[in-house]
């Protein structure tokens, strides 16, 4: 199952159980993780982009070893809310990602990287400490978005489990 909004997502997962958020680029795809309880995301790692089946595998691991029930994947709108072509590959990335048989959220992600490059920027990384976690900041900055608007459902947004 594949939706755009947190409350269609939190109700297709089971009780709690730790969330991943990924941050899909042309070259690298950004991971983050958050505890069962859905209170802070944290950034994993960073995979190199290969060929999908490679790409697929290595999230099916991370899924495996840190038992994550649910997907939530930066979708990058345009300024004005409409699909781009990056969108459109995302959606496709989503799709294909189905085999993992876990619930997916696609979330907006306009201003992940802008506001991770800001907070690098000022806590005076250098260019090349920048390019090592901007990705897997980034997808931490939208799990841990997408895991706020699910939270602030409240206790009847979990009545719904």
């Amino acid at each position: 199952m594949i939706t755009s909004t947190a409350a269609t997502f939190a109700a297709a997962l089971p009780e709690g159980g730790r969330l991943a958020g990924l941050d899909v680029g042309t070259k690298t795809i950004g991971v983050a993780l958050c505890d069962a309880g859905w209170a802070i995301a944290s950034p994993a790692e960073t995979i190199r982009r290969a060929k999908f089946s490679v790409d697929v595998a290595l999230l099916r691991e991370i899924v495996r070893k840190q038992s994550v029930k649910g997907l939530v994947i930066g979708l990058p709108l345009s300024l004005d809310g409409t699909d781009s072509p990056r969108t459109q590959s995302v959606r496709a990335f989503a799709r294909n990602c189905a085999g993992l048989a876990l619930p997916i959220l696609l979330w907006d992600e306009r201003w992940s990287t802008a506001a991770v490059t800001r907070t690098l920027l000022e806590a005076d990384a250098s260019r090349a400490r920048r390019a090592e976690l901007v990705d897997k900041l980034a997808a931490s900055y939208i799990l841990q978005g997408a895991i706020d608007a699910m939270m602030m459902g409240g206790p009847a947004l979990f009545d719904a489990v």
